[in-house]
């Protein structure tokens, strides 16, 4: 859009004398910008109360047009549309589980908040519809106008999720609001207000417990003397993979020729497999170290496998039969859950190791990398982050002692 060579804007007062039943008279002063839209050509008239609204109005339309950022008031969306067209874009690209997460989260941005609720009557309000006793809803920012949303609306609809669903919510909700504000700036030419500084910070931060060097290693020891279990246990700490994106995996997408297992789908809670990884950055290749070769490739020779279904590398193991027996029934859809207590739990029980969740196995391999000096862009390409911001936020934790800094240091400034 190329801005008319001269753009005026004028600022009018306007007095109407208006007769009331008492047969009083009073006077209602409005103030009225006038001007002609730059891009339709049509004549506007706006009109205010109060002649400090009608001139913040004046210099913001005025700074628009300037800028060449100028848009008609009734081509612009609200936040409600603007999110609904970031999910939309969202669609296709990302499993079907984490759109409902996306939408899920979306309500708290469009959608009115039950305040002054517990969570088991927000739970029922959720099912229902229905407003408890002493509770209440309170619009959020779905009505708002993108052109009228302030950060200081920001900053008060985030405080306000804290108190009534806590800060993880919170923070997921800001992080799509973002999304779908940076989307409509980028396709519509709508300029978002700046995002809150500072929001959430102060809170102590829950941090995953993931093993030490020395704990995977040992697990690692353990998991290599286990010829059926070990491989299951030891495949997302050598390879970083999210637990979902191993157990979909296909020996069809591990290139020993190449050294790369390439990641391409995933599996849901239920069984079912997904052609599309949580984010567009999921599909990628991941370097095969020495160590993880071996054991696959001896996995590969013994890994069950069921006749006219896919080749799953970590399938189902059946039930087993007494020795000396092989287990007769594997090589089907193995679920998380059975994964998790049946093969995972017991395996670290054995190493004589505390419990943490599969998932904190990528938490140590993205840590490991980094400790190990690799640089975080590579990192956050073999992890499948879209950005480095995200390794660098939410994966990166200490897996060594602070003698590896003190070390550092005597190296960096030695004599």
């Amino acid at each position: 859009m190329s801005a008319p060579a001269q753009f005026n804007i004028s600022l009018t007062k306007r007095d109407r004398r208006r007769k009331l039943r008492s047969g009083e008279f009073v006077t209602n002063t409005r103030w009225v910008l006038n001007y002609t839209d730059p891009k339709t050509g049509a004549r506007v008239q706006l009109f205010f109360e109060r002649q400090k609204e009608a001139i913040a109005k004046r210099n913001e339309i005025a700074a628009a047009v300037e800028a060449r950022t100028y848009i008609p008031e009734r081509e612009v969306i609200t936040v409600g549309e603007a999110v609904t067209r970031w999910i939309e874009n969202r669609r296709g690209e990302v499993k079907d589980r984490t759109l409902f997460g996306y939408e899920q989260a979306a309500r708290y941005i469009t959608d009115p908040l039950l305040v002054g609720a517990t969570p088991v009557q927000r739970r029922v309000h959720t099912e229902t519809g229905l407003v408890p006793d002493g509770a209440s809803l309170k619009p959020t920012l779905g009505a708002i106008k993108l052109n009228r949303l302030s950060t200081g609306e920001i900053r008060t609809w985030h405080k306000l999720l804290i108190q009534q669903v806590g800060a993880s919510t919170a923070n997921r909700a800001r992080k799509y609001l973002g999304g779908a504000l940076a989307l409509a700036a980028e396709d519509l030419g709508i300029r978002p207000p700046a995002m809150p500084t500072r929001l959430g910070k102060g809170r102590a931060k829950t941090v995953k417990a993931i093993l030490s060097s020395e704990q995977v290693s040992n697990l690692l020891t353990v998991a290599a003397a286990d010829p059926e279990k070990g491989i299951f246990v030891a495949f997302p700490f050598l390879a970083g993979t999210r637990p979902s994106e191993m157990l979909a995996l296909l020996w069809e997408d591990v290139d020993f020729d190449a050294g790369v297992i390439r990641i391409c789908r995933m599996q849901e809670i239920d069984g079912t497999v997904s052609e599309v990884t949580k984010t567009a950055a999921g599909r990628r290749s991941i370097p095969m170290s020495a160590r993880l070769r071996e054991m696959l490739m001896a996995w590969r020779e013994i890994c069950p496998h069921r006749e006219g279904e896919p080749r799953r590398v970590f399938p189902g193991l059946g039930t087993r039969q007494m020795w000396p027996l092989p287990r007769i029934g594997g090589g089907g859809i193995h679920l998380y859950s059975n994964y998790r207590t049946r093969i995972w739990a017991v395996v670290l029980k054995r190493a004589g190791l505390p419990y943490v969740t599969p998932h904190s196995a990528r938490h140590s391999f993205i840590s490991t990398l980094q400790a190990e000096g690799v640089e975080v862009g590579l990192v956050a390409k073999i992890a499948g982050h879209a950005s480095p911001v995200v390794t660098l936020s939410y994966y990166t934790q200490a897996v060594r002692n602070s003698d590896v800094a003190r070390d550092a240091l005597d190296r960096a400034f030695a004599a």
